[in-house]
């Protein structure tokens, strides 16, 4: 094995492991939450629980082909959530948490399937967008900021979740 292909995959190692973080994280914040208090909005503003969850969905569903994974939903089932898009006021707008929670495990299983088949040209290639605006935006720096997104809103999950009035779940 070569030092180039070696260096690969400890940098793919990471990234499997920060993104196997979040998802324990968000497991443990949405554990016995129901989808009626994943939908209590914080105030004096922000989004609610089901929102950050469908984001977080959302934000995957936007990698899956990047890493070479076809999306678990349809992207209208998640444009309600995408970046930008307002707090959620009705109930009917909102996905299921429980169908959520599902496709967020199948979603994750995929990042990470998806993760461990990258290589370090495909890690080297232009990302197709870039969140930061950033013109020499890289698969690996994209890769690298959605996973520092999604720790960001998988913290806020367990804000969420004591608003719902739940205890913390992270000691």
């Amino acid at each position: 094995m070569t030092s180039a292909v070696s260096e690969t995959l400890k940098e793919v190692e990471v990234l499997r492991h920060q993104a196997q973080i979040t998802r324990k994280v968000l497991d443990l914040n949405l554990d016995g939450v129901t989808h009626e208090e994943s939908l209590i909005q914080p105030t004096p503003g922000g989004n609610c629980l089901n929102w950050v969850v469908g984001h977080l969905l959302w934000t995957y569903h936007q990698m899956l082909p990047l890493v070479g994974q076809k999306p678990v939903l349809e992207e209208a089932a998640l444009k309600r959530y995408a970046r930008g898009t307002p707090a959620l006021e009705s109930p009917a707008e909102a996905l299921d948490l429980k169908k959520l929670i599902t496709a967020w495990h199948e979603t994750n299983d995929r990042i990470d399937a998806g993760f461990a088949n990258l290589t370090a040209d495909a890690l080297d290639k232009p990302a197709p967008s870039s969140p930061s605006n950033n013109p020499n935006e890289t698969v690996r720096s994209l890769l690298s900021t959605v996973l520092f997104h999604q720790a960001y809103h998988a913290g806020q999950t367990g804000i969420l979740r004591r608003i719902a009035g739940k205890a913390g779940a992270i000691a």
